[in-house]
């Protein structure tokens, strides 16, 4: 396999390993669908969460990806655009790591309404925002960004990226969490959580300063 061909399966492993990371961490909601499964006793009502939890999800990461995907468009000012991004995770990460409060406007939000409380958890907690440079690094590597193409041809290619990109990353997510859900429904309980879990508030900010700070040398050494 070429250079080219490593950095766009290392790339694509990025997405689906943080999809996989958002899907495990509780923040994001499996313990609501584990909720409605109990509270409803049947495992269909714990599958039919699920569903909005990814919808949500989704949606969180296509509003901030698709600006890029415009953006992205202006060859001139790739490098700009990707040393931004990466500056931006960073700080968004730096600002996590000193408050560490959950954002009030979400516990105005009722549980019921898992679409909305997914969408708005996933946007304040940056987990849309750590996908960006990963994007960006796809589309450079896959050549969506060629100098001589049409702004059209390009926009529309990056669009493609982005969904693209958005899908894989929102079903690794749910695919990972209605799994850890399923297990804690169906064999360990609640109790099992609130004994042994712990906080990823932490870890979650770290790792946005982490992805930050490799697309910058990235964007930097372009």
């Amino acid at each position: 396999m070429s250079a080219a061909g490593w950095t766009l399966a290392w790339l694509w492993l990025a997405v689906i390993a943080s999809g996989l990371y958002h899907g495990i961490n509780p923040g994001m909601g499996w313990p609501l669908a584990v909720s409605a499964g109990l509270m409803q006793r049947s495992s269909r009502a714990l599958v039919a969460a699920l569903g909005p939890l990814a919808i949500g999800h989704l949606l969180a990461m296509l509003l901030v990806i698709l600006p890029f995907a415009m953006l992205a468009a202006l060859v001139d000012w790739q490098r700009p655009i990707r040393i931004a991004a990466s500056l931006l995770v960073i700080a968004f990460g730096i600002f996590r790591l000193v408050d560490r409060r959950h954002p009030r406007a979400l516990a105005r939000i009722p549980p019921a309404q898992l679409g909305l409380w997914s969408f708005a958890v996933a946007i304040a907690h940056g987990a849309a925002l750590m996908l960006v440079p990963i994007y960006l690094g796809l589309c450079e590597a896959a050549d969506a960004d060629r100098g001589h193409a049409a702004a059209g041809a390009l926009i529309n290619a990056n669009l493609t990226m982005a969904l693209l990109v958005s899908v894989v990353h929102a079903g690794a997510m749910i695919i990972a969490g209605g799994c850890l859900a399923w297990l804690v429904y169906r064999y360990l309980g609640l109790k099992f959580v609130s004994r042994s879990w712990f906080n990823l508030d932490a870890v979650w900010a770290g790792s946005l300063v982490l992805v930050g700070a490799v697309a910058l040398v990235l964007g930097v050494a372009a």
